[in-house]
C-alpha cells in the first residue's frame, strides 16, 4: 500500500498527520525484522523510533528525533527505546563532540565489536553526524595489559552540501 498527501499514521499511538509519499509495508517491515533480528519486541514506541531512525539516513540525537516524530513521542519513551537499542545492538552511539551523543542503526551483521566499528564525519557548519560505514576505524597498537573495548573515530569539517554553499 502507497500512501500519498495525508494520511493517520496507524502506527502513531497519537493518530498523527503526516504529509507523504511513502510505502509504509516496506518501512515498516525492515522495521519489523530489524526489531525481531535483535530479539526486541515491537511496539508502536519502538517502531516510531527506529522507524525516523532509518528514514533520517544520518546518525541522530535525543533532539533530533523528539524533531523527526514531530514532539508526539515524550522524551522518555524515546530514551527508554533508545537505551534498549544500545543494549540489543541495533544502534550504536556516537560522541562526535557536540555536547550530545548521536545514534546510528547498526547493519544486520554488526555486532558493535571494534571490527565492526567505522569512522563518523562531523559536519562543524550544519552540526550533522554521518556514519562512513566503508572506512574502518584505525586500530591503534596499545600498551600491554591494556584491554580494547571500543573506538570513536570522528573527522571533522565540511559536508558534502555545506562545502558546495562554501564554494558559491
Amino acid at each position: 500500500m502507497i500512501l500519498s498527501g495525508a494520511y493517520i499514521c496507524l502506527m502513531c499511538p497519537f493518530r498523527c498527520k503526516h504529509t507523504t509519499d511513502i510505502k509504509m509495508e516496506d518501512v515498516n517491515n525492515e522495521c519489523l525484522e530489524k526489531l525481531s533480528l535483535r530479539h526486541i519486541k515491537p511496539t508502536a514506541i519502538r517502531l516510531l523510533v527506529l522507524r525516523a531512525m532509518l528514514e533520517a539516513k544520518r546518525t541522530v540525537s535525543l533532539f533530533d528525533l523528539e524533531n523527526l516524530l514531530d514532539n508526539t513521542v515524550d522524551k522518555s519513551s524515546i530514551s527508554r527505546a533508545i537505551n534498549l537499542f544500545l543494549l540489543h545492538r541495533l544502534i550504536h552511539s556516537v560522541d562526535d563532540g557536540s555536547g550530545s551523543l548521536k545514534y546510528g542503526v547498526c547493519d544486520d551483521h554488526c555486532t558493535c565489536s571494534v571490527a565492526d566499528q567505522h569512522t563518523h564525519f562531523y559536519c562543524e557548519r550544519c552540526h550533522r553526524t554521518f556514519c562512513i560505514q566503508n572506512e574502518p576505524v584505525p586500530v591503534v597498537k596499545i600498551p600491554k595489559g591494556f584491554t580494547l573495548d571500543s573506538i570513536n573515530y570522528v573527522m571533522k569539517g565540511l559536508c558534502a552540501e555545506c562545502a558546495a554553499k562554501e564554494k558559491q
